[in-house]
């Protein structure tokens, strides 16, 4: 990650350098996936575009861009652009502004009459929405509205019908509850970004009546960030774990030094009061689905006794991998990311010491490791920098910590065994092979944009192309589910593909890290086989599509008795296998349920 674009970062530096910055991360050869995202503006938007184009890149996305002429873009959607149509993009981005809101009560207005602007104006969008939808199943993201750059009834504005303030609230309001029952849409959510920004300096007049731009200038570094946090986190790139120092982060003090009695915390004193809030904070992550570790140096029964304390919110329980001891804490950090069986590049690093935050970024550059500043400043540089944005919330994600500890669990019963077929046996483990569920959409799209390790092809999908998969007649879809007497693993693998007369061709093939070498595999290709064969299927086609982090699957297809068909200069390779002559089951360890 580049340090010049992570919060908080100088806005006015990366307008400046904004080409150099754009070489910079071109040259340094990141693998990058790569979208089409439509620009529709309400305002001018080229600005907006280049700036987003450096947080995109940054992130791992490479993105090419379609914008629309000035304030087009409801007529590029509703008279179906030839230009757009031909773009295919793989995400719209709608940027209008309260500028575009045309039409405000006027102080004569009757209630019902105003009632009719707000359903008229949110009708104006909404269309829009649906057409999108319908043409294009894409995702979605909408700006809501800023206040007003104005109140004229004063304060009574926010409250009156016929204020701007009240009306622009208001008409948000119906676009939240869109979002709420739309799947693929979401908020860009500008009227707190403006708040943040201050809404004079968003508002500046002289950029909007000089340039037709709309925020000012200053302003969209803030607002091509956090549209990027949003796109990212749409195509799997959030970060899934917070690595935390204990003294001077958690707490105030040096537990070695001033003993557990003495550190800082709770409610005593205005520095403890700031590390239990910041301690509550970290702890909410925890219940949507975000890992916590701790990396410190410190003796591990000192580390133990802080987290003890009654009055902390933060106990060992809540830490899959604690390290607390005297190594390096880029090697601590290199583990935990062993241990948790995810990537150094899904890890944040929390510590109020430069120095380590130094070492860190130079040892372990995939890791995100933000400038913490002040024990009062934590939550707010956490915060704003959109880790962890969230665009979908799954069941599994409300329970991962909780499948992590079942993880260790396994872990130390398997080192009972000498003999590892006999520790899978022990884990009674039974799957349920099925095709797509709606019940399990929002996880299956998850796991196609996180899944980087056991991913054959590295396919990502929107639910709503994956609802276009499966409503396919011509496609074979399949989601296992995974549980033993430890618990429940969730949604941990997937299969689709297309057929062509007798041969049905594997689009994707990925399973979750969290569950690798248990058999899943074997379960899902025997019910693969099943279903081929009871579609009159004869041959199947396998691809493998080389990645920095997939090579544990190269010779999958092999291992699963393909014969290799073509293998190019990059390593991407085509399989086939014969099922019309017998096929021998796989899997004799996972029962899986009908």
């Amino acid at each position: 990650m580049m340090e010049l674009l992570q919060y908080p970062f100088d806005a006015q530096l990366i307008l400046r350098k904004k080409k150099g910055i754009r070489r910079q991360l071109q040259e340094n050869g990141q693998h990058r996936i790569q979208k089409r995202i439509a620009i529709l503006g309400g305002s001018t938007t080229a600005e907006i575009k280049d700036v987003l184009e450096l947080f995109l890149l940054d992130m791992g996305i490479e993105p090419s861009f379609y914008e629309s002429e000035y304030n087009r873009y409801w007529q590029d959607v509703m008279f179906d652009e030839p230009k757009l149509r031909e773009f295919a993009p793989d995400l719209i981005y709608i940027h209008t502004t309260s500028r575009n809101i045309s039409s405000f009560p006027a102080i004569t207005d009757t209630q019902n009459a105003i009632d009719s602007r707000l359903t008229e104006t949110f009708e104006h969008f909404s269309q829009m929405w649906k057409k999108i939808e319908n043409s294009y199943h894409c995702p979605v993201i909408q700006n809501n509205f800023e206040r007003p750059s104005f109140r004229l009834m004063g304060n009574r504005d926010i409250y009156d019908p016929h204020g701007r303030s009240n009306f622009t609230a208001r008409l948000n309001m119906k676009f939240y509850e869109y979002a709420q029952n739309h799947q693929n849409f979401y908020i860009n959510d500008i009227d707190y970004l403006s708040a943040c920004f201050g809404l004079e300096q968003w508002h500046d007049p002289w950029y909007w009546h000089m340039y037709k731009m709309a925020p000012a200038a200053p302003a969209v570094p803030e607002l091509a960030f956090n549209t990027a946090n949003i796109i990212k986190s749409i195509y799997g790139k959030n970060k899934k774990a917070l690595v935390l120092d204990l003294d001077n982060t958690l707490w105030g003090g040096i537990v070695g030094e001033d003993g557990a009695e003495g550190i800082e915390i709770g409610q005593e004193t205005p520095t403890a009061q700031l590390y239990s809030e910041f301690q509550s904070y970290i702890k909410a992550h925890k219940d949507f689905g975000i890992l916590l570790a701790i990396d410190s140096k410190n003796d591990m029964e000192n580390a133990l006794a802080g987290l003890n304390r009654p009055d902390s919110m933060l106990h060992p329980e809540d830490f899959p991998v604690i390290k607390a001891n005297w190594n390096s804490k880029d090697q601590n950090l290199k583990e935990i990311a062993r241990e948790l069986n995810i990537g150094e590049d899904a890890l944040v690093f929390v510590d109020d010491n430069p120095a380590e935050r130094h070492i860190v970024r130079s040892q372990v550059p995939d890791a995100a490791v933000p400038e913490m500043g002040e024990g009062q400043s934590y939550i707010h540089i956490l915060d704003r920098s959109g880790f962890f944005e969230m665009t979908s919330l799954s069941e599994d994600d409300l329970h991962r910590n909780e499948m992590y500890r079942a993880n260790a669990e396994r872990t130390r019963q398997q080192a009972a065994f000498t003999d590892y077929n006999e520790y899978l046996r022990s884990l009674e483990m039974q799957a349920e092979i099925k095709p797509f569920s709606p019940l399990y959409m929002a996880r299956i799209a998850q796991l196609t944009n996180k899944s980087n390790q056991f991913n054959l092809t590295t396919r990502r999908c929107t639910e709503s192309e994956l609802e276009q998969i499966t409503a396919d007649p011509d496609c074979i879809t399949l989601y296992g589910k995974l549980t033993d007497k430890f618990g429940d693993n969730g949604v941990v693998s997937v299969v689709f593909g297309h057929r062509e007369s007798d041969i049905f061709h594997i689009d994707l093939w990925l399973m979750s890290c969290r569950v690798l070498k248990r058999g899943m595999e074997f379960a899902m290709m025997d019910e693969l086989v099943k279903r081929c064969l009871d579609a009159g299927i004869k041959n199947l086609r396998g691809y493998y599509y080389p990645t920095k982090k997939n090579a544990m699957v190269k010779d999958f297809y092999k291992e699963m008795g393909f014969v290799k068909v073509s293998e190019n200069e990059s390593g991407a390779s085509v399989w086939k296998l014969d099922i019309s002559t017998g096929y021998q089951q796989k899997n004799n360890i996972i029962a899986v349920t009908d």
